[in-house]
């Protein structure tokens, strides 16, 4: 990865709907250029999703959980397990594996509290595997995204 690479990062992080044209125009190639070079990102997985930012209020479910969860025991077929069931989850919008004090960060979307807590009881009380888990009710989000500094 190049300099050039590094400006279409930077930019196409910002906006995904700049146009190949529109991008030549900021990074100084042609238009068929940096295509070749977002395919090449694309095929080495350096770009691995073409997503959108949604409005959690506007798409009617404006509560957001930071929520910690502990794993009864250690094993990998538990942790295994757990993160199956964390990917088929709508209601988890990110989810980390982490080290410290507990096993998983998740970020939970919910309508309202009564929403959340039909999450709790279907998610989190029926799953044995779980030893407990504490949930920060988001206030104000400051800051949403994925993007990364190119330096």
């Amino acid at each position: 990865m190049d300099q050039i690479d590094r400006k279409i990062l930077h930019h196409v992080q910002a906006n995904n709907q700049l146009t190949h044209a529109e991008l030549s125009d900021l990074v100084g190639l042609s238009p068929t250029s940096v295509q070749r070079r977002l395919a090449k990102l694309r095929e080495n997985r350096i770009i691995t999703a073409d997503i959108s930012v949604v409005d959690p209020a506007a798409a009617g479910r404006p509560l957001q959980m930071l929520v910690s969860v502990e794993l009864a025991r250690e094993r990998a077929d538990i942790i295994d397990r757990f993160k199956r069931s964390v990917r088929t989850c709508p209601e988890v919008m990110s989810a980390y594996y982490v080290t410290g004090e507990t096993d998983f960060l998740l970020i939970v979307s919910a309508r309202d509290m009564a929403d959340y807590e039909a999450f709790t009881r279907k998610f989190f009380y029926n799953n044995p595997d779980i030893k407990g888990f504490k949930t920060s009710v988001v206030m104000d989000r400051i800051k949403a995204g994925f993007g990364l500094p190119m330096d």
